[in-house]
Protein backbone atom coordinates (compact mmCIF):
# COMPACT_ATOMS: atom_id res chain seq x y z
CA UNK A 1 0.00 0.00 0.00
CA UNK A 2 2.76 2.53 0.96
CA UNK A 3 4.60 1.76 -2.53
CA UNK A 4 1.39 2.55 -4.29
CA UNK A 5 1.04 5.89 -2.36
CA UNK A 6 5.02 6.11 -3.64
CA UNK A 7 4.30 5.57 -7.21
CA UNK A 8 1.45 7.64 -7.53
CA UNK A 9 3.12 10.52 -5.46
CA UNK A 10 5.66 10.69 -8.35
CA UNK A 11 3.14 9.93 -11.24
CA UNK A 12 1.30 13.49 -9.66
CA UNK A 13 4.93 14.75 -9.09
CA UNK A 14 5.84 14.05 -12.62
CA UNK A 15 2.56 15.41 -14.05
CA UNK A 16 3.12 18.88 -12.53
CA UNK A 17 6.69 18.92 -13.32
CA UNK A 18 5.20 18.47 -17.30
CA UNK A 19 1.93 21.22 -16.86
CA UNK A 20 4.59 23.77 -15.59
CA UNK A 21 7.57 23.00 -18.33
CA UNK A 22 9.19 26.09 -19.62
CA UNK A 23 8.51 26.78 -23.79
CA UNK A 24 11.52 28.30 -25.33
CA UNK A 25 10.67 30.29 -28.53
CA UNK A 26 13.58 31.51 -30.28
CA UNK A 27 13.29 34.39 -32.47
CA UNK A 28 15.79 35.17 -35.40
CA UNK A 29 15.33 38.57 -37.20
CA UNK A 30 17.13 39.70 -40.76
CA UNK A 31 19.40 42.72 -39.23
CA UNK A 32 18.15 45.98 -39.88
CA UNK A 33 13.89 46.79 -39.77
CA UNK A 34 13.12 43.41 -38.84
CA UNK A 35 16.07 43.18 -36.03
CA UNK A 36 14.25 46.58 -34.39
CA UNK A 37 10.86 46.02 -34.84
CA UNK A 38 11.04 42.10 -32.97
CA UNK A 39 12.60 43.59 -30.07
CA UNK A 40 9.63 45.37 -30.09
CA UNK A 41 6.94 43.15 -29.28
CA UNK A 42 9.50 40.26 -27.95
CA UNK A 43 9.25 41.79 -24.58
CA UNK A 44 5.77 40.75 -23.69
CA UNK A 45 5.51 37.72 -25.75
CA UNK A 46 5.88 35.33 -23.01
CA UNK A 47 2.63 36.95 -21.56
CA UNK A 48 0.44 36.76 -24.68
CA UNK A 49 1.97 33.38 -25.58
CA UNK A 50 1.07 32.51 -22.11
CA UNK A 51 -2.87 33.81 -22.75
CA UNK A 52 -3.28 33.34 -26.40
CA UNK A 53 -1.21 29.78 -26.94
CA UNK A 54 -0.65 27.33 -23.86
CA UNK A 55 -1.01 28.59 -19.69
CA UNK A 56 -0.14 25.67 -19.30
CA UNK A 57 3.85 26.81 -19.55
CA UNK A 58 6.06 29.54 -18.47
CA UNK A 59 7.22 30.70 -22.15
CA UNK A 60 10.89 32.15 -22.36
CA UNK A 61 11.22 34.23 -25.36
CA UNK A 62 15.31 34.87 -27.20
CA UNK A 63 16.13 37.16 -29.50
CA UNK A 64 19.03 36.12 -32.10
CA UNK A 65 19.73 38.71 -35.44
CA UNK A 66 21.32 36.40 -37.93
CA UNK A 67 22.88 37.84 -41.45
CA UNK A 68 22.02 34.42 -43.30
CA UNK A 69 17.92 35.33 -42.37
CA UNK A 70 18.57 38.27 -44.65
CA UNK A 71 20.83 37.28 -47.36
CA UNK A 72 19.22 33.66 -48.51
CA UNK A 73 16.16 34.13 -50.96
CA UNK A 74 15.49 30.32 -51.25
CA UNK A 75 13.04 29.58 -48.52
CA UNK A 76 14.43 26.04 -48.18
CA UNK A 77 18.33 28.07 -47.15
CA UNK A 78 16.32 30.09 -44.55
CA UNK A 79 14.62 26.80 -43.07
CA UNK A 80 17.67 24.84 -42.52
CA UNK A 81 19.80 27.83 -40.96
CA UNK A 82 16.06 28.29 -38.67
CA UNK A 83 16.82 24.66 -37.91
CA UNK A 84 19.91 24.62 -37.29
CA UNK A 85 20.40 27.98 -35.12
CA UNK A 86 17.01 25.81 -33.22
CA UNK A 87 18.72 22.90 -32.23
CA UNK A 88 22.24 24.78 -31.10
CA UNK A 89 19.92 26.99 -28.45
CA UNK A 90 17.55 24.58 -27.48
CA UNK A 91 15.11 26.01 -28.29
CA UNK A 92 11.70 24.30 -28.35
CA UNK A 93 10.08 26.61 -31.57
CA UNK A 94 11.73 29.24 -33.70
CA UNK A 95 10.43 31.82 -36.15
CA UNK A 96 12.47 33.88 -38.51
CA UNK A 97 11.33 37.24 -40.17
CA UNK A 98 13.12 38.01 -43.33
CA UNK A 99 12.91 41.36 -44.80
CA UNK A 100 12.90 39.55 -48.67
CA UNK A 101 9.88 38.95 -50.12
CA UNK A 102 9.05 35.06 -50.47
CA UNK A 103 7.45 33.22 -53.63
CA UNK A 104 5.70 29.50 -53.54
CA UNK A 105 3.90 27.92 -56.17
CA UNK A 106 4.32 31.84 -57.96
CA UNK A 107 2.32 33.02 -54.78
CA UNK A 108 3.34 35.72 -52.92
CA UNK A 109 3.80 34.09 -49.26
CA UNK A 110 3.31 36.05 -45.88
CA UNK A 111 4.21 33.43 -43.73
CA UNK A 112 4.33 29.17 -43.11
CA UNK A 113 5.47 26.98 -40.24
CA UNK A 114 6.17 23.43 -40.06
CA UNK A 115 4.70 21.38 -37.04
CA UNK A 116 7.01 18.85 -37.39
CA UNK A 117 10.31 21.28 -37.16
CA UNK A 118 9.42 23.48 -35.13
CA UNK A 119 10.04 26.19 -37.55
CA UNK A 120 8.43 29.55 -38.99
CA UNK A 121 9.09 32.06 -41.54
CA UNK A 122 7.62 35.54 -41.81
CA UNK A 123 8.29 37.67 -44.83
CA UNK A 124 8.49 41.46 -43.06
CA UNK A 125 7.97 43.66 -46.18
CA UNK A 126 4.68 41.27 -47.16
CA UNK A 127 3.23 42.96 -44.13
CA UNK A 128 3.11 46.38 -45.91
CA UNK A 129 4.34 49.49 -44.07
CA UNK A 130 2.15 50.21 -40.70
CA UNK A 131 0.85 49.16 -38.53
CA UNK A 132 4.13 47.03 -38.44
CA UNK A 133 4.38 46.04 -34.88
CA UNK A 134 1.01 44.85 -34.37
CA UNK A 135 1.15 42.55 -37.66
CA UNK A 136 4.14 40.88 -36.74
CA UNK A 137 3.28 40.26 -33.10
CA UNK A 138 0.07 38.54 -34.34
CA UNK A 139 1.70 36.72 -36.88
CA UNK A 140 4.03 35.28 -34.37
CA UNK A 141 1.50 34.60 -31.93
CA UNK A 142 -0.83 32.55 -34.74
CA UNK A 143 2.62 30.50 -36.34
CA UNK A 144 3.53 29.70 -32.66
CA UNK A 145 -0.23 28.57 -32.07
CA UNK A 146 -0.22 26.63 -35.20
CA UNK A 147 3.09 24.75 -34.14
CA UNK A 148 2.19 24.41 -31.07
CA UNK A 149 -0.89 22.60 -31.29
CA UNK A 150 -1.14 21.66 -34.86
CA UNK A 151 -3.01 23.27 -38.06
CA UNK A 152 -5.49 20.50 -39.02
CA UNK A 153 -8.92 21.62 -39.21
CA UNK A 154 -9.76 19.75 -35.45
CA UNK A 155 -6.89 21.51 -34.38
CA UNK A 156 -8.07 24.33 -35.37
CA UNK A 157 -11.63 24.09 -34.05
CA UNK A 158 -10.61 23.38 -30.66
CA UNK A 159 -8.34 26.15 -30.41
CA UNK A 160 -11.43 28.68 -32.03
CA UNK A 161 -12.99 27.54 -28.71
CA UNK A 162 -10.17 28.47 -26.55
CA UNK A 163 -10.04 31.82 -28.24
CA UNK A 164 -13.81 32.72 -27.51
CA UNK A 165 -13.15 31.77 -23.93
CA UNK A 166 -10.52 34.41 -24.06
CA UNK A 167 -11.93 36.39 -25.75
CA UNK A 168 -11.80 39.09 -22.64
CA UNK A 169 -8.09 38.82 -21.67
CA UNK A 170 -7.34 38.71 -25.78
CA UNK A 171 -8.92 42.45 -26.42
CA UNK A 172 -7.35 43.19 -22.89
CA UNK A 173 -3.51 42.54 -24.49
CA UNK A 174 -4.43 44.54 -27.89
CA UNK A 175 -4.89 40.93 -29.41
CA UNK A 176 -7.55 41.48 -32.86
CA UNK A 177 -7.29 37.96 -33.85
CA UNK A 178 -10.49 36.78 -33.59
CA UNK A 179 -10.21 33.74 -35.87
CA UNK A 180 -8.05 30.47 -35.26
CA UNK A 181 -7.00 30.32 -38.73
CA UNK A 182 -6.19 33.93 -39.37
CA UNK A 183 -2.67 35.57 -39.25
CA UNK A 184 -3.54 38.36 -38.26
CA UNK A 185 -6.61 40.56 -37.04
CA UNK A 186 -8.47 42.04 -40.19
CA UNK A 187 -7.88 45.84 -40.89
CA UNK A 188 -8.38 47.81 -43.70
CA UNK A 189 -5.26 46.87 -45.34
CA UNK A 190 -6.24 42.82 -44.98
CA UNK A 191 -9.71 43.74 -46.24
CA UNK A 192 -8.14 45.13 -49.47
CA UNK A 193 -5.32 42.27 -49.92
CA UNK A 194 -6.75 39.34 -48.11
CA UNK A 195 -4.35 36.62 -46.90
CA UNK A 196 -5.42 33.13 -47.96
CA UNK A 197 -4.78 30.05 -45.14
CA UNK A 198 -2.85 27.18 -47.28
CA UNK A 199 -2.39 23.69 -46.02
CA UNK A 200 -0.63 22.18 -48.67
CA UNK A 201 -1.15 18.52 -49.37
CA UNK A 202 2.30 18.26 -51.71
CA UNK A 203 4.75 15.34 -51.50
CA UNK A 204 7.60 17.65 -51.93
CA UNK A 205 6.53 20.13 -49.59
CA UNK A 206 6.17 17.50 -46.28
CA UNK A 207 7.89 20.23 -44.12
CA UNK A 208 5.17 22.78 -44.38
CA UNK A 209 2.22 22.65 -42.86
CA UNK A 210 0.20 25.77 -42.74
CA UNK A 211 0.95 29.03 -45.85
CA UNK A 212 -0.53 32.12 -45.58
CA UNK A 213 -0.25 33.87 -49.12
CA UNK A 214 -1.93 37.03 -50.81
CA UNK A 215 -5.10 36.34 -52.15
CA UNK A 216 -5.07 39.53 -54.18
CA UNK A 217 -2.19 39.36 -56.74
CA UNK A 218 -1.49 42.75 -57.85
CA UNK A 219 -2.47 44.69 -54.65
CA UNK A 220 -0.55 42.01 -53.25
CA UNK A 221 2.68 43.10 -54.99
CA UNK A 222 2.25 46.72 -54.12
CA UNK A 223 1.68 46.39 -50.47
CA UNK A 224 4.84 44.44 -50.44
CA UNK A 225 6.09 47.12 -52.50
CA UNK A 226 5.65 49.45 -49.63
CA UNK A 227 7.04 46.87 -47.57
CA UNK A 228 10.24 46.87 -49.15
CA UNK A 229 10.38 50.63 -49.44
CA UNK A 230 9.82 50.95 -45.55
CA UNK A 231 12.61 48.49 -45.37
CA UNK A 232 14.68 50.89 -47.19
CA UNK A 233 14.24 53.66 -44.25
CA UNK A 234 13.50 56.38 -47.30
CA UNK A 235 14.26 59.14 -44.41
CA UNK A 236 17.83 57.96 -44.50
CA UNK A 237 18.60 59.35 -47.79
CA UNK A 238 17.79 62.96 -46.83
CA UNK A 239 21.24 63.69 -45.01
CA UNK A 240 23.47 62.68 -47.42
CA UNK A 241 21.29 64.94 -50.02
CA UNK A 242 22.83 67.91 -47.90
CA UNK A 243 25.21 68.91 -50.55
CA UNK A 244 22.52 68.44 -53.00
CA UNK A 245 20.62 70.74 -51.52
CA UNK A 246 23.41 73.26 -50.96
CA UNK A 247 24.22 73.33 -54.86
CA UNK A 248 21.04 73.03 -55.73
CA UNK A 249 19.96 76.33 -53.69
CA UNK A 250 22.83 78.54 -54.85
CA UNK A 251 22.13 77.74 -58.32
CA UNK A 252 18.63 78.23 -58.27
CA UNK A 253 19.40 81.30 -56.37
CA UNK A 254 21.12 82.49 -58.67
CA UNK A 255 18.92 82.18 -61.40
CA UNK A 256 16.22 84.35 -59.16
CA UNK A 257 18.43 87.35 -59.86
CA UNK A 258 17.85 87.35 -63.44
CA UNK A 259 14.44 88.70 -64.72
CA UNK A 260 13.77 85.60 -67.82
CA UNK A 261 13.29 83.11 -64.66
CA UNK A 262 10.24 85.92 -63.57
CA UNK A 263 8.52 86.29 -66.63
CA UNK A 264 8.51 81.96 -67.20
CA UNK A 265 6.99 81.99 -64.17
CA UNK A 266 4.18 84.23 -64.69
CA UNK A 267 3.71 82.92 -68.55
CA UNK A 268 3.57 79.40 -67.17
CA UNK A 269 0.30 77.40 -67.08
CA UNK A 270 -0.23 75.05 -64.64
CA UNK A 271 0.33 71.95 -66.63
CA UNK A 272 3.54 72.93 -67.46
CA UNK A 273 4.91 73.38 -63.82
CA UNK A 274 3.52 69.53 -62.99
CA UNK A 275 5.48 68.20 -66.19
CA UNK A 276 8.69 70.43 -65.25
CA UNK A 277 7.83 69.41 -62.03
CA UNK A 278 7.44 65.68 -62.80
CA UNK A 279 10.50 65.81 -65.44
CA UNK A 280 12.84 66.93 -63.12
CA UNK A 281 12.42 64.17 -60.28
CA UNK A 282 12.04 61.56 -62.83
CA UNK A 283 15.87 62.84 -64.15
CA UNK A 284 16.97 63.33 -60.55
CA UNK A 285 15.93 59.90 -60.15
CA UNK A 286 17.91 58.21 -63.20
CA UNK A 287 20.49 60.17 -63.24
CA UNK A 288 21.32 58.83 -59.36
CA UNK A 289 20.73 55.34 -60.53
CA UNK A 290 23.03 55.49 -63.39
CA UNK A 291 25.93 57.73 -61.93
CA UNK A 292 26.37 55.46 -58.89
CA UNK A 293 25.60 52.22 -60.51
CA UNK A 294 22.30 50.92 -58.59
CA UNK A 295 20.48 49.42 -60.75
CA UNK A 296 21.00 45.74 -60.00
CA UNK A 297 21.17 43.18 -63.31
CA UNK A 298 19.79 39.38 -63.00
CA UNK A 299 22.87 37.59 -62.84
CA UNK A 300 23.02 38.35 -58.68
CA UNK A 301 20.31 36.24 -57.99
CA UNK A 302 18.87 34.49 -61.13
CA UNK A 303 15.06 35.50 -60.68
CA UNK A 304 13.69 38.18 -63.48
CA UNK A 305 11.26 38.96 -60.71
CA UNK A 306 13.25 39.77 -57.24
CA UNK A 307 15.71 41.27 -59.61
CA UNK A 308 12.38 43.41 -60.42
CA UNK A 309 11.39 43.90 -57.18
CA UNK A 310 14.46 44.90 -55.74
CA UNK A 311 15.39 47.54 -58.87
CA UNK A 312 11.38 48.99 -58.73
CA UNK A 313 11.85 49.37 -54.61
CA UNK A 314 15.54 51.28 -55.34
CA UNK A 315 13.64 53.87 -57.59
CA UNK A 316 10.55 54.32 -55.61
CA UNK A 317 13.08 55.23 -52.15
CA UNK A 318 15.05 57.31 -54.34
CA UNK A 319 11.97 59.09 -55.52
CA UNK A 320 10.92 59.08 -52.09
CA UNK A 321 13.84 60.75 -51.27
CA UNK A 322 14.39 63.49 -54.04
CA UNK A 323 10.47 64.47 -53.69
CA UNK A 324 11.70 65.31 -50.31
CA UNK A 325 14.05 67.15 -51.39
CA UNK A 326 12.21 68.91 -53.83
CA UNK A 327 10.04 69.82 -51.57
CA UNK A 328 12.32 71.55 -48.93
CA UNK A 329 14.08 73.31 -52.11
CA UNK A 330 10.72 74.54 -52.99
CA UNK A 331 9.81 76.00 -49.14
CA UNK A 332 13.93 77.37 -49.14
CA UNK A 333 12.62 79.54 -52.44
CA UNK A 334 9.82 80.09 -51.26
CA UNK A 335 11.42 82.37 -48.51
CA UNK A 336 13.93 83.67 -50.55
CA UNK A 337 11.40 85.05 -53.05
CA UNK A 338 9.16 86.65 -50.32
CA UNK A 339 12.04 88.33 -48.56
CA UNK A 340 14.59 89.49 -51.70
CA UNK A 341 11.61 90.27 -54.34
CA UNK A 342 9.52 93.10 -53.72
CA UNK A 343 6.18 93.05 -55.25
CA UNK A 344 6.43 96.50 -57.52
CA UNK A 345 9.64 95.06 -58.93
CA UNK A 346 8.24 91.71 -59.71
CA UNK A 347 4.82 93.41 -61.66
CA UNK A 348 6.92 95.93 -63.75
CA UNK A 349 9.23 93.11 -64.79
CA UNK A 350 6.44 90.90 -66.08
CA UNK A 351 4.01 93.61 -66.99
CA UNK A 352 0.73 92.35 -65.56
CA UNK A 353 -0.51 92.74 -62.27
CA UNK A 354 0.43 89.70 -59.71
CA UNK A 355 -1.50 87.97 -57.28
CA UNK A 356 -0.57 86.23 -53.89
CA UNK A 357 0.06 82.98 -56.07
CA UNK A 358 2.99 84.45 -58.41
CA UNK A 359 5.31 83.84 -55.43
CA UNK A 360 5.19 80.05 -54.75
CA UNK A 361 4.90 80.00 -58.61
CA UNK A 362 8.21 81.87 -58.71
CA UNK A 363 9.21 79.47 -56.30
CA UNK A 364 8.11 76.24 -58.03
CA UNK A 365 10.06 76.52 -61.16
CA UNK A 366 12.92 78.32 -59.37
CA UNK A 367 12.74 74.44 -57.66
CA UNK A 368 12.44 72.62 -60.69
CA UNK A 369 15.39 74.32 -62.37
CA UNK A 370 17.69 74.03 -59.92
CA UNK A 371 16.71 69.76 -58.91
CA UNK A 372 18.50 69.63 -62.14
CA UNK A 373 21.90 71.12 -61.01
CA UNK A 374 21.25 69.12 -57.57
CA UNK A 375 21.40 65.93 -60.19
CA UNK A 376 24.96 67.00 -60.73
CA UNK A 377 25.74 67.94 -56.93
CA UNK A 378 24.86 63.93 -56.23
CA UNK A 379 28.07 63.29 -57.96
CA UNK A 380 29.65 65.01 -55.03
CA UNK A 381 28.39 61.75 -52.38
CA UNK A 382 30.25 58.75 -52.24
CA UNK A 383 28.69 55.61 -53.71
CA UNK A 384 28.20 53.72 -50.70
CA UNK A 385 26.13 56.75 -49.10
CA UNK A 386 23.46 55.91 -52.15
CA UNK A 387 23.59 52.48 -52.20
CA UNK A 388 22.44 51.99 -48.87
CA UNK A 389 18.98 52.97 -50.33
CA UNK A 390 18.88 49.88 -52.88
CA UNK A 391 17.93 46.48 -51.38
CA UNK A 392 19.68 44.19 -53.40
CA UNK A 393 23.35 45.88 -52.71
CA UNK A 394 22.21 45.83 -48.78
CA UNK A 395 21.42 41.73 -49.63
CA UNK A 396 24.93 41.30 -51.22
CA UNK A 397 26.45 42.79 -48.47
CA UNK A 398 24.71 40.36 -46.18
CA UNK A 399 26.05 37.46 -48.56
CA UNK A 400 29.90 38.68 -48.13
CA UNK A 401 29.42 38.92 -44.54
CA UNK A 402 27.63 34.93 -44.35
CA UNK A 403 31.16 33.97 -47.14
CA UNK A 404 33.51 35.67 -44.74
CA UNK A 405 31.90 34.06 -41.37
CA UNK A 406 31.86 30.63 -43.35
CA UNK A 407 35.36 30.95 -44.34
CA UNK A 408 36.89 31.72 -40.80
CA UNK A 409 34.68 28.20 -39.32
CA UNK A 410 36.26 26.47 -41.80
CA UNK A 411 39.56 28.65 -41.36
CA UNK A 412 39.02 27.06 -37.48
CA UNK A 413 38.04 23.81 -38.10
CA UNK A 414 41.32 23.20 -40.46
CA UNK A 415 43.41 25.06 -37.55
CA UNK A 416 42.14 22.29 -34.67
CA UNK A 417 42.66 19.60 -37.34
CA UNK A 418 46.14 20.40 -37.74
CA UNK A 419 46.70 20.49 -34.08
Amino acid sequence: MAQDERDASRDSASQDENLIKPLRLGLVPAPELPERVVCLVADNLPELLNRYTDDRHDWQVECVTDALIGAEDSTDDVVDQAESIKRDHGWDYVVCVTDLPLFRDGHLTLAEASEDLGVAIISQPALGISPLKRRLREAILQLVNEMHHGSADEDRERQQQHLERGQEAREQSGIRNRNSCELMGWGLSERLVPIQRVTPNDDNEKHVDVRFVSAAKWRGYAKLLGGMVRANRPWTILPAFRRIIAVAFATGAYGLIFPSLWKLSAAYEMYRFILLMIAAIAAMVIWLIIDHGLWEPRRYNGSNRLTGFYNLTTALTLMAGVVSYYAILFALFLFAVILFVPASLLESTVGQSISWLTFPALAWLAASVAIVAGALGSSLESDETIRSATYGYRQQLRQRKVKERQAEDKKKENQEKDE
